[in-house]
């Protein structure tokens, strides 16, 4: 893990290296950098959940800087690898598109609870640990290896503190839990993530002229995902998510979700990479139009 408290000056730019760039990577991590930098939003969502907590408000503010800076960091490199990279209007565009509706005027928690929504906030620390770790050991890009090892760092950290702040909140049923847990591993496939890679992989003129379909962007970035991960680690985010919910790491249940859940991605890379290929023969573009 790396230290906190890293800034945009600690990361060797000068080591940019262009012919280790991969052009998957570089698309994923396009739309990554637009989801990072939107986290003022999610700063104010939290805000709204716990509404008279004045040293919590500082916690979250400063959990959002952490957040905004990996989006900084990513579109910077993104216009290194990418000279036409417009990171301020893609941004612009997407904040137009997408604006969940429990963003606007939130008043308490969709998960139920506060304690739910901290569990929900580390689920999505565990998946992104996980994904940026898995960035981390695939690239070969020494720019974006450093980057992406201060976010796993970040990440790891975040995911501590949500933990700990849901400890100081009322006891939820291990079953409610559980259900919180996998409903929001169900929102990985919603318009979020969906909608940055469209933005971030269309060319800006063409941003609402060429049709969005979510199922096919969401299909072309989960793609991009599942080629770098590994089992070790999918192991670390079930592990990680299980301890959120009071479960063992390394218990049978975890186990068990760990391996089927790496026969899926098996599976999906398998399928993906034939329907490449057919695209490929016939002269279209892999996956989604955005791409």
């Amino acid at each position: 893990m790396t230290k906190a408290g890293w800034t945009l000056d600690d990361i060797a730019w000068e080591r940019f290296d262009p012919s280790k760039v991969d052009q998957n990577i570089l698309m994923a991590v396009k739309a990554a950098s637009v989801v990072e930098y939107n986290a003022p939003d999610y700063v104010g969502y939290l805000k709204a959940v716990f509404p008279d907590d004045a040293a919590l408000h500082q916690t979250f503010e400063q959990w959002g800087r952490e957040e905004t800076q990996h989006g900084d960091a990513l579109a910077r490199w993104v216009k290194l690898a990418d000279p036409t990279f417009d990171f301020e209007k893609t941004f612009a565009a997407f904040r137009a598109g997408y604006q969940p509706p429990h963003f606007d005027g939130a008043d308490g928690s969709v998960r139920g609870s506060p304690r739910g929504e901290l569990i929900a906030r580390c689920v999505v620390e565990s998946g992104t640990t996980s994904y940026y770790s898995a960035l981390r050991d695939a690239t070969v890009e020494p720019v974006l290896k450093q980057i992406v090892s201060h976010i796993a760092g970040d990440e790891m950290r975040h995911w501590k503190l949500f933990y700990d702040l849901q400890q100081a909140q009322p006891e939820l049923s291990f079953w409610r839990k559980l259900k919180i847990a996998a409903g929001r591993l169900g929102e990985a496939e919603d318009d979020e993530l969906a909608y940055a890679y469209y933005c971030a992989n269309t060319p800006i003129e063409r941003i609402g002229i060429d049709p969005y379909d979510r199922k096919a962007c969401a299909k072309a970035y989960e793609t991009r995902l599942l080629r770098v991960w590994r089992p070790q680690h999918l192991q670390r985010a079930i592990g990680m998510v299980a301890i959120a919910i009071g479960m063992k790491p390394r218990s049978w249940v975890a186990r068990g979700a760990a391996k089927l859940i790496w026969t899926a991605v098996k599976f999906k890379n398998r399928h993906a990479m034939k329907a490449e290929a057919r695209a490929a023969n016939r002269g279209g573009v892999p996956l989604a139009r955005a791409a």
